[in-house]
């Protein structure tokens, strides 16, 4: 068995890894609520990467089910809704968790401000320690602080949990520098700084969390999450999507 893991891992670029996922993958072509279908292609797609030996840390956000900015008219106080909002993030992360233990993965859901009854308390050394025993760790509750994004949780919690990278899963190919959806001639970028990401403004992540991640030299890995087996190939370290370093 160590003998399959070593060619296993011989053949991935990292071996503990940061995934961010949005709510809205969990809520499928609506993005809202959660839809089974595109709650198991994601688990199987996770499946696969931690059959390989790599440890598998993930962020999830909670727009699937609620975000201040589509909230503002409800007049709500910025740190009251984002409290709903990571409440949000908790529901998704136990979700996954429970979704990925249905399929003999692994898992547990870890957030701030929790209890054990809807998720274990999060805890660097916990989450290190289930990572080293192969769970996956699903982090939830945000940072545990309004105003803070989902991106910049994922970049905080890689850090934290000594992640060798940070996935960004996407609706794109990768990092564009206009909206590839809306404007037909937008340029693809492969590889680019994360300077050039924060001069420029573009919108890939928050840029906070690209802040955070160039002062701690971060990797950022972005890649299209629809593309079947794409989560795989960017473990590998396959030429897919957009790196940003």
């Amino acid at each position: 068995m160590e003998f399959l893991l070593l060619i296993l891992f011989s053949d991935m670029a990292y071996k503990r890894v940061m995934i961010k996922l949005s709510g809205e993958v969990l809520g499928g072509s609506d993005g809202v609520g959660a839809d089974p279908d595109s709650v198991m292609k994601i688990c199987k797609e996770v499946k696969a990467v931690a059959k390989t030996g790599v440890q598998v840390a993930i962020v999830v956000g909670g727009g699937n089910f609620w975000r201040f900015r589509d909230n503002k008219s409800l007049k709500i106080p910025r740190s009251s809704s984002d409290a709903i909002g990571m409440m949000a993030t908790i529901m998704n992360a136990r979700l996954l968790a429970e979704a990925l233990r249905s399929i003999g993965v692994n898992a547990h859901a870890l957030a701030p401000h929790s209890d054990d009854y809807f998720a274990m308390p999060y805890a660097p050394v916990r989450g290190k320690k289930l990572l080293d025993k192969k769970y996956v760790v699903v982090c939830g509750g945000g940072t545990g602080n309004p105003y803070f994004t989902t991106d910049t949780t994922a970049a905080l919690r890689a850090l934290e949990l000594e992640c060798d990278v940070l996935l960004k899963a996407t609706k794109v190919d990768g990092v564009y520098d206009k909206d590839p959806k809306k404007h037909k001639g937008a340029k693809f970028y492969d590889k680019i700084s994360y300077d050039e990401v924060l001069d420029r403004e573009l919108q890939v992540m928050d840029l906070a969390s690209i802040v955070l991640c160039k002062e701690n030299s971060l990797k950022v890995h972005v890649f299209n999450l629809q593309v079947e087996g794409n989560m795989l190939a960017t473990v590998k370290g396959k030429k897919i999507g957009s790196l940003i370093y």
